[in-house]
């Protein structure tokens, strides 16, 4: 399929153009599709996953590896190191609010990955004497066992009082 007849995926692409338009990127059919994936997606993906969400619609892996770089050097998008060699990818722009850097919980388990958008974390200097500021966090990673994990693996810790299942974090 030429690239003048890919579609781009449903609903309307309105506030991804414009927010492409507004970090000074043309609005190709390619980058307007990751947004848009990216924004349903509500959980961070690999270049891997957005190429098997877009080949359908004629975009090949080359396309959405610029394009996913291009829009996060631009920064509409974040990109997540996670320890694990494949870098995953947020949206950070919709509808020209910018989205806040919240927590992600990783299962050490099966590798579900979750997006902490209800959740807070504060991080305070322990006691003694106050280090120098370090800069800005610009990712938090918590690491453990989902819930799904958590209750296969260890009896003594599927109690109503364990860890909340990963699906109830989701948005």
């Amino acid at each position: 399929m030429s690239k003048s007849n890919v579609q781009v995926p449903e609903p309307d692409a309105t506030w991804a153009k414009q927010a492409l338009r507004d970090s000074a990127l043309r609005a190709t059919a390619a980058r307007v599709a990751v947004m848009k994936l990216l924004g349903a997606a509500g959980t961070p993906m690999s270049h891997a996953e957005v190429v098997e969400a877009l080949t359908e619609f004629g975009f090949d892996q080359s396309t959405l590896f610029r394009c996913l770089n291009e829009i996060a050097d631009a920064g509409l998008v974040s990109r997540l190191d996670l320890g694990d060699q494949a870098r995953r990818f947020e949206l950070r722009k919709t509808g020209g609010e910018v989205e806040f850097t919240h927590p992600h919980f990783m299962c050490v388990d099966c590798g579900e990955l979750t997006c902490m958008k209800d959740f807070s974390v504060q991080i305070t200097p322990s006691r003694g004497p106050r280090r120098d500021k370090l800069g800005t966090v610009t990712e938090i990673m918590i690491r453990g066992h989902c819930g799904n994990c958590d209750t296969r693996s260890s009896p003594e810790r599927s109690s109503p009082d364990a860890l909340p299942n990963c699906a109830t974090w989701r948005n």
